[in-house]
């Protein structure tokens, strides 16, 4: 029974581990409070401040690791770099249920620059968004699409979740935002 106890315990602190990794892996080096933080929730205050957080005093940095780079790297697009403007770069769903699966918008971007817009990846917050971008460079001038496909699953409340679009642009990752209210279906 205490075997199994030890090895739970060693299972917890696997995950808290990982997450821990993911979350340091993924930041982008600010102190911005990322979308699906919520700095009212009790016990996360210290996240993401250095001087109240001891894991984050007690763990190697990420860039001693040679493995780091190879686990969370998104190739970036080589050559001339360009730049993005979308026509708008937030979409409300506004009152949507658990578990719908016909949340659909589509973002219209433009590449302002004068070199061929070249998108190397773009990832959703969650599972829950899902973004479908074009693969094939864009011309100076030209516009794209990225579709956007939102399943709350069990989420209820008021959500926000972004993308993030890696590009040859500077700075290399620009994000876009959904919302929405997703209503609590009785089971």
């Amino acid at each position: 029974m205490n075997d199994m106890k030890e090895q739970i315990k060693i299972a917890l602190l696997a995950v808290i581990a990982g997450a821990l990794i993911i979350q340091v892996m993924s930041s982008d080096g600010g102190d911005e409070v990322t979308d699906d933080y919520d700095a009212t929730t009790p016990g996360l205050e210290a996240i993401g401040t250095p001087n109240n957080n001891v894991a984050a005093q007690t763990v190697t940095p990420l860039s001693d690791n040679p493995l780091a780079s190879q686990l969370t790297s998104v190739d970036k697009p080589k050559g001339p770099l360009t730049s993005i403007k979308f026509n708008k770069d937030a979409f409300d769903f506004g009152s949507i249920k658990q578990n719908s699966t016909d949340n659909k918008h589509t973002f219209t971007f433009t590449n302002t620059g004068d070199k061929p817009l070249i998108i190397a990846n773009a990832k959703g917050s969650c599972g829950c968004t899902v973004p479908v971008w074009p693969k094939e460079p864009i011309p100076p001038g030209e516009t794209g699409e990225i579709d956007v496909d939102y399943k709350p699953g069990k989420q209820k409340g008021t959500q926000r979740k972004t993308v993030t679009i890696t590009a040859n642009t500077d700075p290399a990752d620009t994000r876009i935002t959904i919302s929405a209210d997703v209503e609590e279906i009785p089971e």
